[in-house]
């Protein structure tokens, strides 16, 4: 895995967390521009997707298993788009806060991706 584009990702993902979280914290729910911001973190996680599925066609392994590997891989690519999709069915602070909370657990996820890669080190 490229570690810049996994700092990028988890760096772009807490800027969106706190975005969030402070719209949240303003009792505003998640307006066009956060969407936005989701929208550009989103691209990052689908770069990296695309990265790290083409490392395994170039024959590049995973210490933690590809299985895993790719799971996580889904699973970053889809944590913003999800919570996205449930703060417009929320449209109160919580949306925001939903959002905020997703976007962390993209960041924790981008630490478990570089620990089952092999740490930068494959």
């Amino acid at each position: 895995m490229l570690t810049p584009l996994t700092v990028a990702v988890a760096v772009a993902a807490l800027a969106l967390a706190a975005w969030c979280g402070f719209a949240a914290y303003r009792d505003q729910p998640t307006k066009d521009w956060h969407f936005a911001g989701m929208a550009v973190v989103t691209a990052l996680a689908l770069v990296q997707l695309v990265v790290g599925v083409v490392q395994l066609a170039r024959g590049a392994k995973p210490d933690g298993g590809t299985v895993v590997f790719v799971s996580y891989l889904l699973g970053v690519a889809a944590c913003v788009p999800a919570v996205g999709f449930i703060s417009l069915a929320e449209r109160t602070r919580w949306g925001s806060a939903t959002v905020a909370a997703g976007a962390v657990v993209m960041a924790v996820l981008q630490v478990r991706l570089y620990d089952v890669w092999g740490g930068g080190h494959g």
